[in-house]
């Protein structure tokens, strides 16, 4: 017979219940709208921040999107290979080597990323712009707290 728990505990393990399935088949849908394109997820988040952000030290690339520096190397040779970035070393520091989307990856991407936001905005049609923002405000006071705790 499973523990009785008081109604806080209770809230606070379906709370994380619910966001772990949540975050499970979001992942999962987005995972596999990448893989369309031949891309893995960490590929696809590396063109990601270099097609918003620009030119960027390949460390902050790491940093962006959580992925270790020896994971950032090996997927930005694959890219590298591929002709949809390139490296740029520093004038300045030559310990900073910059990543840089080509012109071919950033049109090649260009028309990937459009459609993926369409499915990323489909997988959130269940809520209302408001609900979308307050969630998105909540989620963040979440992570706060969880990084606090």
């Amino acid at each position: 017979m499973p523990q009785s728990f008081d109604p806080h505990t209770s809230v606070s393990l379906k709370l994380f219940i619910v966001l772990s399935k949540a975050y499970k088949t979001i992942m999962e849908r987005a995972v596999q709208d990448m893989k369309k394109y031949g891309l893995t997820p960490t590929e696809f988040m590396i063109l990601e921040v270099l097609y918003i952000k620009g030119r960027i030290p390949l460390q902050q690339i790491g940093e962006k999107i959580l992925v270790t520096s020896g994971s950032i190397t090996y997927n930005i040779d694959k890219l590298e290979s591929k002709g949809l970035l390139q490296r740029i070393p520093c004038d300045k520091d030559r310990r900073v080597i910059y990543a840089e989307m080509t012109r071919r990856g950033k049109e090649w991407f260009s028309d990937i990323f459009e459609k993926h936001v369409e499915v990323v905005v489909s997988m959130t049609d269940a809520l209302s712009m408001d609900e979308k923002r307050e969630i998105t405000e909540l989620l963040k006071k979440l992570g706060k707290g969880a990084e606090a705790g």
